[in-house]
């Protein structure tokens, strides 16, 4: 087979099936992984796909926003690895604010066995996730439903939101860059996202690896603005000297 239609045969199983895996791929072709990589990166520089952790999803993810069920199975270990980080920057005790992102409801279930937290979101799934807990208390903004991201947006949620003054807010993004800062695909999450680090004392931007140096539509905030940043991996030479220049502490969750 060639490799123009191998490519072409993996775009369409992406438009079918939102996701594709590399091992997967490679064991069907019979080829190397790192040719399926190849092919992967080819399609996302054409804008048809977005490279995760051990393969790609549908779409460009730095300009839409993808289903709560695409997300939630994406980079799961990565996440799983920045919530268990975040977990030990939280005290008992502690209100914080956790925006819609899927890495934030990770984040949610590693909370679960703190105590007497309160919890602000606009997450429909974190509200679900927490909901029952004992000595917690969980507020939700309210707004208009995006059923695609069960998450709540809308004017109604910085006004909401301006009311209350927290410990952290925890927070995500779908691009980091020098340039551009900290941006989101939609305005309507950017305004909410910004609403948050208003309210909070201290901002934790939480990201995966494949989120640095990517730019999406609209600008959340400058880097300046968080107080510490959690990943996957840790960041490259010259994003470790952005972090020093700022006396921003980058953690890297295993």
């Amino acid at each position: 087979m060639l490799a123009i239609e191998r490519k072409n045969e993996i775009l369409n199983k992406l438009r079918a099936e939102q996701r594709v895996l590399v091992s997967e791929l490679a064991a069907h072709y019979g080829v190397t992984e790192e040719t399926i990589r190849r092919d992967l990166d080819k399609l996302e520089k054409e804008g048809h796909a977005t490279k995760t952790y051990g393969g790609a999803i549908w779409g460009n993810s730095t300009k839409t926003d993808l289903s709560y069920t695409i997300r939630n199975k994406t980079n799961v270990e990565a996440k799983a690895a920045i919530a268990r980080q975040v977990k030990t920057m939280v005290e008992d005790g502690d209100h914080l604010m956790l925006d819609d992102s899927s890495t934030a409801l990770f984040v949610a279930k590693e909370l679960k066995d703190k105590k007497k937290l309160t919890v602000i979101t606009n997450s429909v799934e974190i509200v679900m996730e927490l909901a029952g807990l004992e000595g917690w208390t969980i507020l939700c903004t309210g707004g208009e439903l995006k059923r695609d991201s069960l998450a709540f947006v809308g004017y109604q949620v910085p006004e909401m939101l301006r009311s209350y003054h927290v410990d952290k807010v925890i927070f995500s993004c779908k691009g980091l860059s020098e340039e551009a800062g900290i941006t989101d695909s939609a305005e309507s999450h950017a305004r909410t996202k910004q609403a948050m680090l208003r309210a909070a004392r201290e901002a934790i931007l939480v990201l995966d690896n494949t989120k640095f140096d990517k730019t999406s539509f609209v600008q959340i905030a400058p880097l300046q603005s968080v107080t510490a940043v959690v990943t996957n991996q840790r960041p490259d030479a010259a994003w470790k000297k952005r972090f020093d220049d700022l006396s921003i502490p980058c953690y890297v969750g295993e």
